[in-house]
């Protein structure tokens, strides 16, 4: 198993840098299916009625309803699947981050692959035996850790093959995570109908089916993974001066057990937390939201939505999959987009755009649906979840300019452990005040008025603790001995060349023809899947404009 050392991935000169982002992209794509779960709810809940759902007895307890194989899940007890999955990802990243640095991408993405794909497999057995606790286990808890392992791996690599673009590489990566459910969901949804059965929703099958293909694509991206040498650079670019934008960029680097001390830490924890409470939220009542608020307007009927007859209320349910499906869209072009602007405009102003327009928009959207403007309601969402994606990917780069690049992967891990708290406190202020509004009199075409000025205070909390960044104390920067001792922990070697420039890697050329073909291919490997997701997600939102 040598060949999983970070040793053996040491890239030889001349290594086309452009290969990382698809070895990262194939990771990201699969893992990102986490977001696409939602689909398995429905045939899950009537798994043993098949046709209908068998309910268990009402005395019957939580524990009891585990373990019976004689009723139906609630998706109630199905959903408690998100909640492990994030907060999982959380623990695994901030445990494993330094292991990561050291081990390298290959060793953590293979440990990844096995985890989630192991998941899996451990959950079609849980469906098969009906056994929902074996479910928490493999996708939830098992499966958890491969998302937080899956999803950190690549971002060392990147910063480090890409210092010219550091907010470009890392929204590349985690533009994947945003659109795997794009490609997972439709696939499980075509994986279920072939295997559906007269005694079986087909869930199992798929189950096993997706663990294979995620795993050869998980394993290809994992070896496909290459680290540059210790002070590589590109062909002919140098470091910026420290100044304008760049002014929170150092050259140094903080060793990840001294992180919990400095407040830039907890500033930038509270700035990822605040920015993702905000926008999971909305994401996951996006559907009920739009139809309670709008209700018949939707289908130019001037009926509130508790008024609608059954037909309806499925017209206007397709509707809100669309917009569901725009939101995706712009999640994901928002990773890619804000974090390659943030290499102009720098990590902290694109902070700053992301809370003070999403104040604006948060402290509007209540208008704009009083006075029944889809239009202007539908665009203000977009924004927001595109800030929402900009936000996971413009971190890692932030972590860095102000971190340095040496444990830049274990700083995020640890960071992470933010979206495990945004991931219940989201969906918990949302849905809470929602069901509070309503139980006391509100409309529901009015219950998210309140919930979206709360969402403003939090954007605004967030906005203050952005401001309060500033570049760290000399005093937290390891010394030229601490730095050497890390850098052999973690197996570098030193670039080749007086100047530490590597060969033949200038943006878009590698060693030659035959480079530039493996880079053509690794694209299309995952661009073609991923582009195939888009057109589903577009065809599905153009409902919205009929």
């Amino acid at each position: 198993m040598s060949f999983l050392d970070k040793e053996r991935t040491i890239a030889d000169v001349g290594f086309n840098r452009w290969l990382v982002p698809p070895a990262a992209l194939a990771i990201h794509l699969c893992i990102g299916m986490a977001y696409g779960f939602s689909v398995f709810w429905l045939p899950l809940s009537r798994a043993i009625g098949v046709t209908q759902s068998i309910a268990c007895s009402a005395d019957m307890g939580f524990f009891a309803q585990m373990t019976a194989t004689g009723c139906d899940w609630k998706i109630s007890m199905l959903g408690w699947m998100y909640s492990l999955f994030f907060v999982f990802l959380g623990l695994s990243a901030a445990l494993f981050g330094s292991w990561l640095e050291h081990a390298g991408p290959r060793k953590a993405g293979v440990v990844a692959a096995l985890c989630w794909c192991g998941g899996l497999v451990i959950s079609a057995l849980g469906v098969y035996t009906h056994q929902i606790w074996l479910m928490w286990l493999g996708s939830g808890v098992i499966g958890g850790f491969g998302l937080g392992l899956g999803y950190i791996s690549p971002v060392s690599t990147l910063i480090k093959w890409f210092p010219d673009r550091r907010g470009m590489a890392t929204g590349m990566a985690i533009m994947g995570f945003g659109g795997g459910a794009m490609i997972g969901a439709p696939l499980a949804v075509a994986l279920m109908k072939y295997f559906a059965t007269p005694t079986s929703v087909g869930v199992w099958q798929t189950f096993l089916a997706l663990a294979a293909i995620y795993f050869v694509f998980m394993m290809a991206g994992a070896l496909g993974y290459r680290v540059p040498k210790s002070g590589w650079k590109p062909a002919g670019w140098t470091a910026p001066a420290k100044a304008g934008s760049n002014a929170m960029i150092t050259h140094r680097h903080v060793h990840v057990r001294r992180v919990w001390g400095i407040p830039q830490f907890w500033l930038l924890w509270a700035v990822l937390m605040l920015n993702v409470s905000a926008g999971i939220g909305i994401l996951g009542m996006s559907s009920p939201l739009l139809q309670e608020v709008f209700g018949g307007a939707l289908i130019g009927v001037d009926v509130p939505f508790n008024d609608l007859s059954l037909a309806q209320k499925g017209q206007i349910a397709a509707i809100a999959a669309g917009f569901t499906g725009l939101l995706s869209l712009f999640n994901i072009g928002g990773r890619f987009l804000w974090a390659s602007c943030s290499d102009y405009i720098g990590r902290k102003n694109t902070y700053y755009a992301f809370f003070l327009i999403g104040l604006v928009l948060y402290a509007a959207i209540p208008t704009f649906a009083h006075k029944a403007q889809l239009a202007l309601f539908v665009a203000a969402f977009c924004v927001i979840l595109s800030m929402y994606g900009g936000g996971f990917a413009t971190i890692p780069a932030y972590i860095a300019d102000l971190f340095g690049t040496q444990n830049v992967g274990a700083i995020h891990g640890r960071i992470l452990t933010a979206w495990a708290t945004a991931g219940v406190l989201g969906p918990v202020l949302v849905n809470y005040i929602r069901e509070y509004q309503i139980a006391n009199g509100v409309p529901k075409a009015q219950a998210y008025d309140v919930t979206m000025y709360v969402l403003a205070a939090l954007i605004f909390a967030g906005l203050i603790c952005n401001a309060m960044v500033r570049p760290i104390a000399d005093k937290h920067f390891m010394n030229e001995k601490e730095l050497a001792v890390e850098r052999k922990l973690a197996h570098e070697r030193d670039s080749v060349g007086a100047n530490g420039h590597g060969n033949g890697d200038k943006p878009g050329s590698g060693s030659g023809a035959s480079s530039f073909v493996l880079v053509v291919l690794a694209w299309a490997a995952v661009g073609v899947p991923l582009a195939i997701g888009i057109g589903i997600t577009v065809q599905k939102a153009l409902i919205l404009f009929k």
